[in-house]
């Protein structure tokens, strides 16, 4: 009895053991990070400017002609293959059908002239003018249909009207701008470069673009793409583009932007990050790099020099690299961390 009893105590033990043990999946730790940029400093040269689309096209029709209507205003969000403007057809219209005319007579003429020189009425030389006439005449009937096509203005982008050049009843000649279309796609700053500084500038240059939202800030990297050789004759600016190398879907089109760029050959031209986002090891510093997946990875850095707002780096880094800012020694490698953007090391 007491053996059975013993059995009996030790049974709910057993049925325990036996349960699978639930698998815990870690939660992802959150992690602030930024992204490092370029130096800030009391030399760098700041310029205004607006975003604009890389690709602004001015579009017109390509025959000439009074406009009958115009179906998109400034602001207009357009797909590609839709309809921007039309012009009238009137004119049009009775070039098609004149052409259509000549067509059908030239088909006519060179069927008559074929029997007749099938009966040796004719030469073959006046058989030949006809056969070429009819090649004409055909020609001429494509030409006008492509035209009569052509009162059609489309758009063969989709992107964003950003002006209207004409108005409804306005005569317009072939190729006169009538629309002008940013592209979706990449966004740049325009800005105004001065004669003094001017020559301090070259294309490739990074530079710390401000987006200013209402009362927020956003920090990105840019890159200068295009300085004109010509100055405006009017400002006596020469006109840039800086395009940004990372991506900002909420940077719109109009948007006002601060552009900074970090003088040549001196320490400010360097990188900078905070104490706080090196990982030390006895005299080994090292960084950890946020992947696109969010996991993390360690790399070896070398710092150039420390200062009150952070250490310069002289390598192991590179602009527009995302790091881990803060709780570095809390991390380990490969581990998945929910990123929490503190914006652009400057």
């Amino acid at each position: 009895m007491k053996s059975k009893l013993l059995a009996l105590s030790f049974l709910p033990f057993v049925v325990a053991c036996s349960k699978e043990t639930p698998i815990v999946v870690p939660a992802e730790r959150p992690a602030l990070t930024m992204q490092v940029g370029v130096i800030a400093s009391e030399n760098a040269a700041s310029y205004s400017g607006d975003v604009r689309a890389r690709h602004e096209i001015p579009l017109g029709f390509r025959v000439g002609g009074k406009v009958a209507a115009r179906l998109v205003d400034v602001g207009a969000v357009v797909q590609a293959g839709q309809m921007l403007a039309r012009l009238d057809v009137g004119d049009a219209t009775l070039q098609v059908g004149a052409a259509e005319a000549q067509l059908t007579l030239a088909r006519a003429e060179v069927e008559r002239y074929r029997l007749l020189f099938a009966k040796k009425f004719i030469s073959q030389s006046a058989l030949d003018a006809k056969e070429t006439a009819l090649q004409a005449a055909t020609a001429q009937a494509g030409l006008a249909r492509n035209q009569s096509g052509y009162t059609n203005l489309i758009a063969e982008h989709a992107g964003v009207v950003v002006a209207t050049l004409a108005e409804v009843g306005q005569v317009v000649s072939a190729g006169q701008p009538v629309v002008k279309l940013a592209q979706d796609g990449e966004r740049e700053v325009v800005i105004a470069v001065p004669e003094a500084q001017f020559s301090a500038l070259k294309v490739g240059d990074t530079a710390d673009v401000i987006l200013f939202s209402g009362s927020a800030e956003r920090h990105l990297v840019g890159r200068l793409r295009e300085l004109s050789p010509a100055a405006d004759p009017a400002s006596r600016t020469y006109p840039a583009r800086i395009t940004l190398t990372n991506a900002a879907p909420d940077a719109a089109l109009g948007m006002t932007a601060q552009v900074r760029f970090a003088p040549h050959n001196s320490p400010s031209a360097q990188l900078i990050i905070p104490l706080t986002a090196i990982f030390q090891q006895e005299k080994n510093m090292a960084v950890w790099i946020v992947a696109k997946d969010h996991s993390v990875s360690l790399r070896p850095i070398t710092v150039a020099a420390y200062r009150e707002n952070g250490a310069v780096i002289a390598s192991g880094l590179a602009t527009g690299e995302r790091i881990v800012s803060n709780g570095v020694h809390r991390l380990s490698a490969g581990e998945k961390i929910q990123a929490i953007d503190t914006g652009v090391t400057r």
